[in-house]
């Protein structure tokens, strides 16, 4: 299985460049056909994130929606698909900035009790602790 990086799931969703989405589309295609799978990490997610709210501006809730609709794909393989979903689920709660919500959970899996943090937004979650 191979992995995809953050760039292949922008082109993806935005198609921004249409060359490259074209690309990703027929890669995709194939790999429906022949019944291989990508794999998405925890890390390509957190900059998706990141690259989807900061570079392009997508609100909130299309975001979640789009995340949503991704794990959808058969060929798509999460890195913890089961915490994926609950990240969504706890997003559409919780008025926590996403990739802060992805680190904590992602954190607090590992078996940590906070994650500590200079972020006085974030500190204000369940998830951190503030460093004075």
């Amino acid at each position: 299985m191979n992995a995809l990086d953050t760039n292949i799931l922008v082109r993806f969703l935005v198609c921004d460049d249409q060359c490259q989405a074209e690309s990703v589309y027929r890669l995709f295609k194939k790999a429906e056909e022949e019944k291989k799978n990508f794999f998405v990490s925890i890390l390509v997610l957190l900059e998706l994130l990141w690259v989807l709210e900061s570079v392009y501006k997508i609100p909130r809730f299309k975001i979640l929606d789009v995340l949503e609709e991704l794990l959808l794909l058969p060929i798509l393989v999460f890195d913890d698909q089961s915490a994926v979903r609950s990240f969504i689920s706890l997003a559409r709660k919780k008025n926590i900035d996403l990739s802060d919500l992805l680190i904590a959970l992602d954190t607090l899996s590992s078996g940590c009790d906070w994650v500590l943090t200079f972020d006085k937004t974030a500190a204000k979650s369940d998830f951190f602790t503030l460093l004075e």
